[in-house]
């Protein structure tokens, strides 16, 4: 997998290292409230993880399982893949995400978030992409600022691969393109596959 990667952003260790700094600041600004935590499932699980191992407050977690994505592109379409939403009224909110990029799926989780009356709401993102938003939303909490390239390891995926990758890097544009050449190519779903 490491030779699918044009190059490499973050290591384990730096990446650690920052979260050693997200997280004093998150008990900071918590240290007097229980926080609730909302992890976007699936990109943020290893940075939630490793996040809330580092932050000594009492907490509850909450996962939302949301789509946006089709390949290497946001559709712009986000998708909320649970009957029921975490009950958060009159508590405060840390939803937690793998990257924000277009803006899509966290200013659709915060919206509907919002709906449910926290006492307050706050975004923390391990990557943040330097690049205009088509939605406005801004993260609260920020691991790295990022160039807009396709980025995969630590959780964040190409295709459902590369989550596994204790590290975050830039996945080359042959593979980005075999994988989209590949997706082009797949029958829809029920269509007769030839012999």
């Amino acid at each position: 997998m490491l030779a699918d990667l044009s190059r490499v952003l973050f290591h384990e260790s730096t990446i650690l290292s920052r979260l050693d700094e997200m997280s004093h600041q998150i008990t900071w600004d918590y240290r007097d409230k229980e926080l609730t935590v909302v992890a976007v499932l699936n990109g943020s699980f290893v940075f939630l993880g490793d996040l809330l191992r580092r932050i000594p407050i009492p907490l509850h977690v909450d996962c939302l399982s949301v789509s946006s994505y089709s390949g290497h592109r946001s559709t712009g379409v986000v998708t909320f893949d649970q009957t029921s939403m975490p009950e958060i009224a009159g508590r405060h909110v840390l939803v937690l995400d793998d990257i924000l990029d277009g803006g899509f799926t966290l200013h659709a989780v915060r919206e509907r978030l919002l709906q449910l009356q926290p006492a307050s709401l706050k975004i923390g993102v391990l990557l943040r992409k330097n690049r205009p938003r088509e939605m406005p939303v801004e993260a609260d909490y920020v691991g790295f600022d990022i160039a807009d390239e396709f980025v995969v390891g630590y959780g964040l995926d190409f295709m459902e691969h590369y989550r596994n990758l204790p590290l975050i890097g830039v996945l080359s544009e042959e593979v980005i393109q075999q994988g989209m050449d590949a997706l082009k190519n797949k029958p829809a779903p029920g269509a007769p596959v030839a012999p």
